[in-house]
């Protein structure tokens, strides 16, 4: 090799050095490398073999940069045949080979002149191997946070509780799918990011920022019950605030869980109720026995005393006396009522039951109350189902329950209104039965709705009622196995919902 073969040798490297510090992509790089060595050596063709990451193939970069598609990959063990002019060098880092570099034909003197031209490439395409090493193992670890990010998602939205996160700055971060379908109706792209102050309006701004503040505070959690009206119906709400740590020491994050509990806390409420009359009715049941020994004590003294009137009172007082003691027995005999009632309430008598129709017995009680004068003051509708499976219970006592509700809603709607009887099958339970009492009259007030099953409670005046009609009607549903519920709204009027088993669960094993 002549001094002007060795000058423009340690040119083309130069040059050859300076193309791999251009910053190109890659492949691009060493295309132009390619394209340089063989305008360079005068070559027809120079062309990279490059290790895929597999390392079990190579591919080919040819010079010039081929189009799209028009790459070629092969095994390391079958290169394409060349002609035997071509000299192959392969390109080694660290002991390890990397790729090929094939010039055809090879000129003299290149043999001294491609291994160092070799040496120059082989530290670009480890960097490249490890360049695609590391952006492999970044795309692998994205995805797999990206899909425990969608897991983490999925869970939270299968959630059958409302939930949402808000950071230090009271931004929502997180805001689940049961939020999304809430009252509210907000799609979480909606509210992400966004102050909650400005997403929950209708929660009072001040007392929501100081819940938050406590928590972040005193790093508690705090629970709550919240009452709602939605549309004229009442849910209740268990909120709680749970503290979160992101970094394990200082809290970042509170997370809000909004869970309906409304159908838990109408049975928790139920249950109360059942526990309360039932301590009445033992009481009352205690009480009653000893009270009508002296009721049959001063009921036999009235009959013996209206017995002597006449041998032992002179004539000219005799009616003032007879007034007294018919005043007396008449006291007497609404006391006994009244002992009878509340026996009644603590344990209804077991009268034979059977398969009986409820809208019959509800076309029975309309037919009783038909001539009452209130009752011709007052519209009636029927919506009574002619399909409905039969109950097992007693016919008398159901004419009882019906007959007390339907006369409260008539004292409810004294100038006038609208009485709805409807029967169907059970919203609630498939197994049931439901009968609705419905009126238009001043209704009930909500402080008043859990008393009304109380004996000796009652909203009339004085004189008007002993307030223990629903009482006994309350004993009498729940020993067929059945219940009461009342919604009502003050001068919007209320609807009783009787509630009772339909005879094949009773009857069955």
């Amino acid at each position: 090799m002549t001094v002007e073969d060795q000058a423009e040798g340690l040119a083309l490297v130069g040059r050859v050095a300076r193309l791999l510090n251009t910053g190109l992509a890659a492949e691009e790089t060493l295309a132009t490398v390619a394209e340089v060595l063989r305008r360079g050596l005068g070559a027809a063709t120079v062309q990279l073999w490059l290790r895929e990451p597999n390392a079990t193939t190579l591919r080919a970069i040819a010079a010039p940069v081929p189009a799209a598609g028009r790459r070629t990959s092969r095994s390391f063990a079958v290169l394409p045949d060349v002609p035997p002019e071509t000299l192959r060098l392969p390109l080694l880092h660290e002991g390890e080979r990397l790729g090929m570099l094939e010039v055809t034909p090879a000129a003299a003197g290149e043999g001294d002149l491609l291994p160092i031209i070799a040496d120059i490439l082989a530290p670009f395409l480890a960097s490249i191997e490890l360049s695609e090493d590391l952006a492999y193992e970044v795309a692998l670890r994205s995805r797999e946070i990206e899909e425990q990010r969608r897991f983490i998602t999925l869970v939270i939205d299968c959630l059958p509780v409302g939930l949402y996160v808000v950071d230090r700055e009271y931004r929502i971060q997180i805001w689940n799918r049961k939020r999304e379908m809430g009252t509210q109706g907000l799609r979480r792209d909606e509210v992400v990011g966004r102050p909650v102050f400005d997403v929950l309006t209708r929660q009072n701004a001040e007392q929501l920022r100081d819940e938050f503040d406590e928590v972040f505070r005193t790093g508690q959690g705090r629970q709550m019950e919240l009452e709602v009206a939605i549309g004229g119906e009442t849910k209740y709400y268990r909120i709680s605030k749970i503290p979160m740590r992101q970094d394990g020491e200082t809290i970042t994050h509170v997370i809000t869980i909004g869970e309906d509990v409304t159908e838990a806390h109408v049975a928790q409420q139920r249950i109360l109720q059942s526990e309360k009359l039932a301590a009445i009715g033992q009481l009352a049941a205690g009480i009653m026995h000893e009270i009508n020994n002296p009721l049959a004590t001063i009921g036999a003294c009235v009959a013996a005393l209206e017995n002597r009137l006449e041998d032992d009172i002179p004539p000219d007082q005799q009616a003032g006396i007879r007034e007294y003691l018919g005043i007396i027995d008449k006291e007497v005999q609404r006391c006994e009522g009244i002992v009878d009632g509340l026996l009644d309430f603590s344990r209804p008598k077991g009268k034979a039951k059977g398969p009986v129709n409820v809208s019959a017995i509800v076309e029975d009680t309309l037919f009783l109350l038909k001539h009452h004068q209130r009752f011709k003051r007052i519209e009636v509708t029927r919506e009574l189902s002619e399909t409905l499976p039969a109950v097992h219970a007693n016919a008398e006592q159901l004419i009882q329950v019906f007959m007390a509700i339907m006369l409260n809603a008539l004292d409810a709607m004294e100038h006038g209104g609208s009485l709805t009887v409807r029967t169907q099958p059970g919203t609630v339970h498939p197994d049931e039965v439901e009968i609705q009492i419905e009126d238009t009259g001043v209704g009930i007030a909500r402080s008043e709705l859990p008393k009304i099953f109380e004996p000796f409670f009652t909203t009339k005046p004085p004189g008007r009622g002993t307030g223990l009609g629903l009482s006994v009607c309350y004993g009498i549903v729940a020993e067929h196995g059945g219940r009461i519920e009342v919604d009502s709204q003050p001068g919007r009027g209320s609807v009783f919902r009787v509630f009772l088993p339909i005879a094949a669960r009773v009857l069955s094993p």
